[in-house]
């Protein structure tokens, strides 16, 4: 009697066993869609009443402790902390979509072509991202806000411009190996324009590590956007933003207000671990090594 093996799909075949890497991905998978519901609803909350306005000052007692009327306390300005943590997560994800967009959409194509090509444009832009990439990205992206000044779309130019040489690093480099194979050539010699082997050959083949790449600048781009609000320049002063209400909140610090400092930090906090958690897992499922594994 023979025995047969039962087989899986291959996207389903990490559920048999899956690692620690995989079980964390779904715990970040969860944390960061518990920010995304929060993100879309808020609006919607407000309206029905749910939670309050929150650029609406001085309506409440001032550093009022958490209790059953404002769930996370209330600021020295009178603002309701847990309205503003919860619209805090908008802002964050208007911004961090935006700056990783942006920086995805001038690097890809930019190390596609590079890659490609080759020759003096090349050595340019390689020059060109070395040096980017060499700056300390929070430094930058200071120097950039201070430029572009505040708002949404200001400082997701600001962020952006250091996630740029990573996209194209990465793009650039799978490029450089990929064009040598032999399907690129057979393209090549049926007269294939340059144009359609990026765009139909080469493409789907060096983005693998795109999607890691993306969730992880997302992650340290909610760090940097919460330091640029920590100084004063990320977004408008009364927009609902964790960076700004901490540093609005270190003069109470010391006299034992605890509660506007805590639930915006650890908001920032879990969101950013959320996304670490999600880029792991993607690399882990994307290596082929582990692929092979399963």
């Amino acid at each position: 009697m023979t025995s047969t093996k039962q087989s899986f799909p291959s996207f389903l075949s990490f559920t048999r066993g899956p690692s620690l890497s995989i079980k964390l991905m779904v715990a970040g998978l969860v944390i960061t869609g518990c920010f995304i519901v929060v993100a879309i609803f808020a609006p919607t909350f407000q309206a029905w009443g749910w939670l309050q306005d929150p650029t609406q000052s001085l309506s409440n007692p001032i550093h009022e402790p958490p209790s059953w009327n404002h769930w996370f306390g209330t600021s020295r300005q009178g603002y309701d902390v847990f309205s503003r943590t919860w619209f805090g997560s908008q802002a964050a994800l208007k911004v961090v979509v935006l700056a990783t967009t942006l920086s995805l959409i001038i690097g890809v194509p930019l190390g596609l072509i590079s890659g490609y090509l080759g020759g003096k444009l090349d050595r340019v832009l390689l020059f060109l991202m070395d040096t980017i990439y060499t700056l300390p990205g929070l430094l930058l992206s200071v120097t950039l806000a201070f430029v572009v000044g505040r708002g949404v779309f200001n400082a997701a130019i600001a962020l952006s411009i250091s996630y740029v040489p990573q996209y194209y690093r990465v793009v650039r480099n799978h490029t450089t190996s990929v064009k040598t194979e032999l399907f690129i050539e057979a393209a090549q010699a049926l007269g294939a324009s340059p144009g359609r082997i990026l765009s139909r050959y080469l493409f789907l083949n060096v983005i693998q590590s795109v999607p890691v790449l993306f969730t992880l600048n997302a992650a340290d781009a909610i760090l940097i956007l919460g330091g640029l609000g920590f100084l004063g320049l990320g977004l408008p002063e009364q927009t609902p933003e964790w960076g700004h209400d901490l540093r609005q909140a270190l003069d109470a610090l010391p006299t034992g207000i605890w509660w506007t400092a805590l639930f915006p930090g650890l908001a920032m906090t879990l969101m950013v671990v959320g996304l670490s958690l999600v880029g792991e897992g993607l690399s882990e499922l994307i290596n082929p090594r582990f692929r092979q594994k399963h």
